[in-house]
């Protein structure tokens, strides 16, 4: 995590973490047969389980202090050694070439999941155990688009503690949640919070667009970049990536937020067997037609309005036509004139995640239909879906990958 900022995205951002706060619980317990003695009991409040079933009932008797200790052995604080070219990343520490951050263990083989930001442009990484052992981890594999690192690290002589993976579109907005990372150089920090919104869009550091992102609300700081963001059972529901820092400052306003561990484990097998993540590519950037462009009086209220269309992109093999006359809304800039895609492969397209979304569940090469909107008139166009850039050719809207 390097702490200047860096001109691809649009808002300067640091590693984000959950919390809320774990209260202690005042018990009084009166004695009424007449002796007037008062004990006062102060215990830890277990953290509520959003889910339900045999499983949550089991762990729902879990407090704060449970999961730090079962899972904060197997949270890892990662430091990486930079080249003297690499440029600077607005997400974390930088101390003198070096970058740091965190990662967590994720099976007895050695694999470690951290951030893309936090070993981008390294020479070298090590991570830290809890027992105060360091040592040397390859970077097995990495994915800028979703700003994911896959780690390995010797697993001989080592105790690895694995964290439980869970499922991140179970989270509900006021879950109770945790995180652990190194904030600062401070190793196993552990926050607690709620999850405060759920399908937010966030920047890659390739400034692509980072689809279904949980909002937490915990103080995170520079060094939690890469670090486990937990639910009420501790289990892995996010990858702690961002915050908010409200202008100048490093610190946390209280608006952070997580790659979604789904995210994640869709990807593992293609960082571990090539070390890279091959995206599909439409080639547009798009808005979503919603109430907020009613004054634009568009004659549709659904779907993605075009905005550009990359040159001799996949889009533009196709025939798709972006946007030709320019207009204000609210300050920002809108194309109007473009084509209206209102579905691919027969699937409703009704925002730019939407699409993205249908894009992401294709490979390089697959066929698709799109419905589309072209002066009021209904068409339907065949795109042969193109493999994504390393880095995006647009950031004034939200790519499609």
């Amino acid at each position: 995590m390097n702490a200047a900022p860096r001109s691809s995205l649009l808002v300067a951002f640091v590693a984000a973490l959950v919390g809320g706060a774990v209260v202690a619980v005042a018990l009084l317990v009166l004695d009424v047969g007449g002796g007037g003695t008062t004990t006062t009991v102060v215990q830890q409040a277990p953290i509520a389980s959003p889910t339900s079933g045999a499983s949550a009932r089991a762990e729902s008797g879990l407090t704060a202090h449970d999961i730090y200790e079962r899972d904060a052995p197997g949270v890892l604080f990662v430091r990486s050694t930079l080249k003297a070219s690499a440029s600077s990343s607005p997400f974390g520490t930088d101390q003198g070439g070096e970058a740091t951050g965190t990662g967590f263990v994720i099976d007895g083989e050695g694999h470690v999941l951290t951030n893309y930001h936090v070993v981008e442009g390294a020479t070298s990484v090590t991570v830290g155990f809890d027992d105060s052992r360091i040592v040397p981890a390859r970077v097995l594999g990495t994915d800028a688009t979703n700003d994911l690192a896959l780690l390995q690290v010797d697993p001989a002589g080592l105790k690895l503690t694995p964290l439980q993976l869970g499922d991140s579109k179970t989270a509900q907005v006021g879950d109770p949640v945790l995180a652990i990372g190194n904030p600062f150089g401070l190793d196993r920090t552990l926050t607690t919070g709620v999850v405060s919104a759920l399908q937010r869009q966030i920047t890659a550091p390739n400034g692509f667009t980072i689809q279904h992102v949980i909002q937490t609300d915990a103080p995170i700081n520079p060094g939690n970049s890469g670090g486990p963001l937990l639910d009420a059972a501790g289990r892995v529901i996010g990858i702690n990536s961002q915050i908010i820092t409200g202008g100048a400052g490093n610190g946390n306003v209280g608006i952070g937020f997580a790659v979604p561990i789904n995210t994640a484990k869709r990807l593992l097998p293609q960082l571990k067997q090539s070390g890279s993540v091959v995206h599909a590519y439409l080639g547009i950037t798009g808005a979503t037609i919603d109430a907020s462009l009613a004054d634009l009086q568009l004659r549709v209220n659904r779907g993605v309005l075009v905005q550009t269309v990359e040159p001799n992109g996949p889009a533009a093999k196709a025939g798709l036509h972006g946007g030709t006359i320019e207009s204000q809304l609210g300050g920002a800039r809108i194309m109007l004139g473009g084509d209206v895609i209102q579905s691919l492969d027969g699937h409703a397209v009704d925002s730019m995640s939407a699409l993205t979304g249908e894009i992401a569940g294709h490979k390089p090469g697959d066929r698709v239909r799109l419905q589309v909107l072209r002066s009021g008139s209904a068409k339907q166009l065949a795109v042969t879906l193109g493999t994504a850039p390393r880095q995006a050719p647009s950031q004034s809207q939200a790519q499609s990958p």
